[in-house]
């Protein structure tokens, strides 16, 4: 390729990013939405509030530099538990339990590797469609890798059962706590109502992504070098040999089962996230390398070099949260907001369910918070919904597919950034791959929103 064709690295992109961010700050009217705080203690936007600042915020070149510490800081929760992770993942594998499973299932399932996607992508989008999983997947990246690079997919294939599963679960969820129920209180819907719609656009989204990576994984089967990772180092490669799951390794096993178990019993039942979640694989990696027979010392310095594999992961999610960080100190995010919403009240009501969804989508980039996206838009779409002839189960939906799906490839998610720093897939790569399946979800999501409004779905 080209000098002048080569995409840059991740890292300058985002930082490229950062830039525009900045330089909006200093063209874009700047303004804000009244807030308010509901018994909860959340700040909720009021619609029709926004009004210009009196005295304009300017910041300087140096916002650039002094904002990535505290997106750093912002960040600090999703980050800790992507290094942690990697550290137990480390430990895992020098256990030799990790590639003693691939091998069993590798005789079990390696003549059918679209039974791989599919089953892998329904278990994902579900989880995410019911308890809202995310990050609680980065620990699952390593072991798809390898398993699909042995079975002569690629890393791609991967990571596309893994974030599109969780990409197409969050864009149709029916009872995601993070983003359905938060966005239906906001809109005074009662929690869980109209999951019936939802639940009926699971199935057709969900063959649609498994179409997508199930046609790219028989293109590279067929023909290596048709492979988007072509030329870069496989993350997590497949060993020449499996050992076998004697029985160190298979309590090893039973541990981690465990730990994912006990992982899922926390989040729907006691409201645990990152903190807790944390201590879990910290544990995990303790009580897993001890009963792999690994010594403490070599415990510990598998641990460090796991978690410094994900160092560079740990910058770019500090990186790609300063884009929004920046657009907030520079009072210019809710005038992005105030100037998409406004269009919609000229088109009528499938005009402007679709045109709902496309702004979420738009939103998503700048805040790719599925709770904060919901407390900043919902407060003024909702009753734009009302004005137009949106219902506002309607416009929650318009909400999620905004959000879910453009969680897939908006470089600001941090989660994304994640999986793909712990897979070693280059942004530009992971965009090419991702970009014609967002189109085809995107097509079918308007369907779905005019149908939505022919049936005056609540």
């Amino acid at each position: 390729m080209a000098k002048w064709l080569r995409v840059p690295h991740t890292l300058v992109l985002l930082f490229v990013m950062m830039v525009l961010a900045l330089a909006a700050t200093w063209v874009l009217p700047q303004g804000s939405f009244e807030q308010v705080t509901d018994e909860q203690g959340r700040a909720l936007v009021v619609a029709g509030s926004y009004e210009r600042a009196g005295e304009r915020v300017v910041l300087g070149p140096d916002a650039l530099f002094t904002v990535v510490p505290r997106a750093l800081a912002a960040s600090q929760g999703i980050i800790f538990f992507v290094l942690i992770v990697g550290g137990a993942i480390s430990v895992l594998r020098a256990t030799g339990m990790i590639d003693a499973v691939l091998g069993a299932v590798l005789r079990r399932v390696g003549h059918s590797p679209g039974l791989l996607i599919m089953v892998g992508m329904g278990v994902f989008a579900a989880g995410s469609s019911t308890i809202g999983v995310a990050e609680e997947y980065i620990p699952f990246a390593a072991m798809l890798i390898a398993l699909c690079v042995a079975m002569r997919m690629d890393v791609m294939t991967a990571i596309g059962i893994l974030v599109v599963g969780y990409g197409i679960g969050y864009g149709v969820a029916a009872l995601n706590p993070f983003t359905v129920l938060v966005a239906q209180d906001v809109a005074g819907l009662e929690p869980t109502s109209g999951q019936w719609y939802r639940w009926a656009l699971f199935l057709p989204f969900l063959a649609i992504g498994v179409h997508h990576v199930w046609s790219y994984a028989r293109r590279v089967q067929a023909d290596p070098s048709k492979s988007l990772m072509a030329g870069v180092e496989v993350a997590h490669p497949p060993p020449a040999e499996y050992p076998p799951l004697d029985g160190r390794r298979l309590l090893v096993l039973v541990l981690t089962l465990a730990t994912l178990g006990l992982m899922v019993w926390g989040i729907a039942r006691r409201d645990w996230y990152l903190e807790e979640l944390g201590a879990l694989f910290l544990g995990l990696a303790l009580f897993a390398g001890v009963a792999g027979g690994i010594r403490l010392d070599d415990t510990a310095k598998r641990f460090a070099e796991g978690a410094a594999e994900l160092a560079t992961t740990a910058v770019l999610i500090g990186f790609a949260r300063s884009i929004g960080l920046l657009l907030e100190d520079g009072q210019v995010l809710h005038t992005i907001v105030h100037a998409l919403a406004g269009p919609l009240e000229m088109v009528g009501a499938y005009g402007a369910a679709v045109g709902m969804m496309l702004l979420q989508s738009v939103m998503n980039f700048f805040i790719p918070s599925g709770s904060g996206q919901a407390f900043v838009t919902m407060p003024i779409m909702a009753p734009l919904g009302d004005l137009v002839g949106v219902g506002r189960q309607t416009a929650v939906l318009a909400f999620q597919f905004g959000d879910g799906l453009m969680n897939m490839i908006v470089p600001t998610n941090v989660v994304l950034m994640s999986i793909l720093g712990v897979a070693g897939i280059p942004y530009d790569r992971w965009f090419r791959f991702i970009f014609p399946l967002i189109l085809k979800l995107l097509a079918a999501a308007a369907v779905a929103m005019v149908v939505a409004v022919a049936i005056g779905y609540q």
